[in-house]
């Protein structure tokens, strides 16, 4: 008996520990930095030039400018007119409709 035990014991510790070392494998690929938790790629250089990760959207993203608005206190924020110079947001505020509007630029500045 006790050494049937003694066997059922060994083959769990064998079967746990072939299922943690895929597991401990797979975390060296992550890294802690002060955003918060990311994913490591050994492959990419940050010091190399790929002209794609340079290129974003030009202007302001109009979800860009919905979230800013909301943030700002504008419910029911609905874009009513952009332009190549200017995104226009309406919504409601506590005193009834109000407008706001933001440079058709990255980030959305507010003018």
């Amino acid at each position: 008996m006790r050494q049937s035990l003694q066997f059922v014991l060994v083959g769990l510790a064998a079967i746990t520990g072939l299922t943690i070392s895929p597991t401990i494998a797979a975390a060296q690929d992550l890294e802690l930095s002060p955003g918060g938790l990311g994913v490591y790629d050994r492959d990419r250089d940050p010091d190399r030039y790929d002209r794609y990760d340079r290129r974003g959207r030009r202007g302001c993203d109009p979800d860009d400018a919905l979230d800013i608005a909301r943030s700002e206190g504008l419910r029911r924020a609905q874009i009513i007119r952009m332009s190549p110079r200017s995104v226009v947001v309406q919504g409601m505020t506590r005193r009834g409709p109000e407008r706001m509007t933001f440079a058709n630029q990255r980030g959305c500045p507010e003018i």
